[in-house]
């Protein structure tokens, strides 16, 4: 006897037969996808994902998976995107301290989250063999932060705080990067009061060098 697709049976009226190619994709299961995907990253790695691992941990059928995505390079790039597309909020504390300790705050805490700092860098060496998740990566990690720095070190110009012609590309090197660094590649704590001390030292290099 031939298995029913969960999904199709789920979306298929009691009183008609629903045309061939017609299924609904069922939000709860995409979305159960995308979890597993995430979780697979962080377990095995993108090398070594499968679509039936992918499946298997989220409870579906290898179908329902490919109904959304033709491949799992094509579901990650997916995931990457969307990413990208709920972006960075841009604080406006009123002040260039205030502005660069929310943003430290936000970027700690999404770096520290155990899933992405296993996927973040497994993505990375990706992308030395995938141009596509190369551009993807941009778009989520740096185009994204880099429209928040320049928003920030606009307002601070505004105010006062930092010259004319400020940098943000430094500014995002300066307020990230240390903290990327540590969370990342070191994978060491952070001190009591680090998030201050890197707030501090970002506004006091940016205001020297403009």
């Amino acid at each position: 006897m031939t298995k029913t697709d969960p999904e199709t049976a789920a979306n298929r009226p009691p009183s008609r037969r629903a045309p061939a190619g017609a299924a609904v994709l069922r939000e709860d299961v995409t979305e159960a996808i995308r979890a597993a995907v995430f979780e697979e990253l962080a377990a095995v790695g993108f090398a070594r994902m499968s679509i039936e691992g992918i499946a298997r941990r989220a409870g579906v059928g290898k179908t329902a998976v490919y109904r959304r995505w033709k491949s799992k390079l094509s579901l990650v790039l997916d995931l990457v995107s969307a990413f990208a597309e709920q972006g960075l909020p841009v604080p406006h504390t009123g002040s260039l301290h205030g502005d660069i300790r929310a943003l430290l705050a936000v970027a700690s805490l999404a770096l520290r989250h155990p899933i992405a700092s296993q996927v973040i860098p497994d993505l990375l060496v990706e992308s030395v063999r995938h141009p596509e998740i190369a551009d993807a990566i941009k778009a989520a990690l740096l185009d994204g932060q880099q429209g928040v720095a320049a928003v920030v070190v606009r307002e601070a110009v505004e105010r006062g705080e930092l010259p004319p012609g400020a940098d943000p590309d430094r500014a995002l090197d300066l307020i990230v990067g240390p903290l990327y660094w540590r969370l990342v590649v070191v994978k060491g704590a952070l001190p009591k009061g680090y998030l201050d001390d890197l707030a501090k030292s970002a506004v006091a290099a940016l205001k020297a060098t403009g």
